[in-house]
């Protein structure tokens, strides 16, 4: 699992757009409003060398708390706004199989690295949202561990009647965000990696 700190990630995804007033007398609002539910998922991946890097495979860390809304504006996409929350607490090791000691260096990571009691959630807000040919390129302020740091990545947009389904990934540095990668475990087989990457498909229904 990356680092605790990585961990809590933040999974609200908003595309807040901005009114447009129309000419004349009416305004038109040109957007739809979707709201994230519970079948989206947002996972932290780490090669062998990072968390749980012992045995050479790869690993998965899922939030199972994630929560959001998406606002699509329609007519200037460049006027949309994208926000993500998810609880640092509701991180879970998926792999290796769970085991006592996966459990005793999970919670070691929850508490002395990403210190879920001081940070409980980790946010995602975009600054800039770009049309591409599968959907938009994103500039989002990340923040954990209470940093904020701007990243970049294109996200795969598809709608199918009132579903709407975002999926993307980028990868941080633990030590960005102030946060030092875990080392332990029996003779220290247990090593996270500073690079981690995040992958998220976020999955939003149309609001009433």
């Amino acid at each position: 699992m990356v680092n605790a700190g990585f961990l809590a990630l933040s999974v609200l995804v908003a595309l807040v757009p901005e009114r447009a007033a129309a000419q004349g007398d009416s305004a038109a609002a040109d957007s739809t409003v979707f709201h994230v539910v519970p079948a989206s998922r947002f996972d932290v991946k780490t090669g062998k060398s990072g968390l749980f890097g012992f045995a050479g495979h790869s690993h998965v860390i899922r939030a199972h708390a994630v929560t959001g809304t998406v606002v699509l504006h329609h007519g200037d996409v460049a006027k949309s706004h994208v926000e993500l929350m998810v609880p640092t607490d509701s991180l879970e090791v998926m792999t290796p199989p769970d085991t006592a000691e996966i459990r005793k260096v999970t919670a070691s990571m929850r508490n002395d690295v990403m210190q879920v009691d001081q940070f409980p959630m980790i946010e995602f807000a975009s600054k800039e949202v770009t049309p591409t040919d599968s959907g938009y390129h994103l500039l989002v302020a990340l923040t954990m561990h209470g940093v904020t740091k701007d990243v970049s990545f294109d996200v795969a947009v598809k709608t199918e009647g009132d579903t709407l389904r975002a999926k993307g990934t980028f990868a941080v540095k633990q030590t960005d965000y102030d946060m030092k990668p875990y080392k332990g475990g029996p003779g220290g087989t247990v090593k996270v990696a500073d690079k981690v990457t995040f992958d998220f498909e976020a999955v939003a229904v149309k609001a009433e």
